[in-house]
């Protein structure tokens, strides 16, 4: 979920819940074949080997990796934005993690109960590919570009397994790619 700058108006969101549905599947296959010790999967008839997918422990570890991953030469080529910092803290609730672009902070729910669902390397990448939407963009949140800069930051970081798994179910979703 990304927060708007203040005075800006964003394009609709269409796109959103596809996206939501999309990274749901994909979650569920990591959860799958973490819980089975099997890491290979069948997508349309080809068996990849699925990468680890890192967990954090804490807001300090997960601000660590979000360090890490915007000074990474090949993000910060990219795109103008990884030369910002961002903030990361603890959100209340337990619904969503969010980005709130005004102040560069992404906002992750902690452990509730069993669980600690946002605390993975698949929702802190989908908030840091709001934070690299280039300052100037008004287009909507969930839209083409984000899709396509969140796929290819899954690609180079979890591995290119991971993100052929997240195109595909983006795709098989009526996800609009950029």
């Amino acid at each position: 979920m990304r927060t708007p700058e203040p005075g800006v108006v964003s394009a609709r969101d269409g796109q959103r819940a596809k996206v939501y549905d999309a990274e749901q599947l994909v979650r569920g296959v990591f959860d799958r074949a973490d819980e089975h010790g099997n890491r290979t999967v069948e997508l349309y008839g080809s068996h990849l080997t699925l990468p680890i997918e890192r967990r954090f422990a804490s807001v300090e570890s997960v601000q660590v990796y979000t360090d890490r991953v915007l000074s990474l030469n090949w993000v910060r080529a990219q795109w103008d934005r990884a030369a910002t910092p961002v903030r990361v803290r603890s959100r209340a609730g337990t619904a969503a993690a969010h980005y709130e672009a005004a102040d560069a902070v992404l906002a992750v729910p902690l452990h509730t109960g069993a669980t600690a669902w946002a605390l993975r390397e698949l929702v802190i990448l989908h908030e840091l590919a709001h934070h690299l939407e280039p300052a100037a963009a008004s287009v909507a949140p969930h839209g083409p570009e984000f899709c396509g800069r969140y796929v290819e930051l899954v690609d180079g970081i979890i591995g290119p397994e991971a993100g052929l798994v997240l195109r595909s179910s983006m795709l098989g979703c009526g996800v609009s790619l950029s």
